[in-house]
């Protein structure tokens, strides 16, 4: 029966998220993010009996049938949904918060060798952009948007927005966090720019003078 109210609470997360999603029948059968995250659910808790082998063959399966990699020992909180999903990568001690969402192509990666936590913590409320790379351990807190094609290196507070290579947190004026609207980023090159002209044309008006 658990496993029964698991899958009608993600398909709820699907429909809330996504208003592509038209109908029960077509997320449980089309929706490979829908597919990876209940086959994850399964190899998480077997990784955590510590049965060998078998949490990481159904994780190969997975990426085999989705494009998504997850490793077993990924922990993923509730309502999580992974748009489109190919080319997302979960790293084994990467922990991910309530109410995230993910676009196809992220990755929740390492920066080496290093051992025990050296995967990223996402906080609730956080969506991750399209190509999005996060790297190490490091927090993102909770509320925040990662721009797509970010790459993200250090930590950032609740309520961040994080845009660009390597990211930096921007904000906005009326800018909602935690609702990422890939078209409404801020662009900190623009507004370094900005500041750039404005302080030469403060500099014109006082040699002017």
């Amino acid at each position: 029966m658990k496993i029964f109210k698991l899958i009608k609470q993600e398909i709820k997360t699907i429909k809330g998220k996504d208003p592509a999603a038209k109908s029960t029948l077509e997320i449980i059968l089309l929706y490979q993010g829908f597919h990876a995250l209940i086959l994850h659910r399964l190899a998480h808790k077997l990784y955590k009996l510590k049965v060998p082998f078998l949490p990481r063959l159904i994780s190969q399966f997975s990426r085999f049938i989705t494009g998504i990699e997850i490793h077993p020992g990924a922990q993923i909180g509730k309502n999580f949904f992974i748009d489109h999903g190919m080319g997302v990568v979960i790293g084994e001690t990467s922990i991910i918060g309530d109410n995230c969402l993910v676009y196809q192509g992220v990755t929740l990666g390492g920066t080496g060798k290093e051992k025990g936590k050296r995967h990223p913590t996402i906080g609730n409320n956080v969506t991750l952009g399209a190509g999005a790379i996060l790297l190490g351990n490091i927090t993102i807190g909770d509320n925040s948007n990662v721009g797509a094609g970010s790459v993200v290196i250090k930590s950032a507070k609740e309520n961040s927005t994080l845009v660009g290579v390597p990211a930096r947190v921007v904000k906005e004026k009326n800018f909602v966090q935690g609702k990422l609207m890939h078209n409404k980023i801020p662009d900190p090159v623009s507004v370094e720019i900005e500041l750039l002209k404005k302080e030469i044309e403060v500099l014109k008006e006082a040699i002017s003078k």
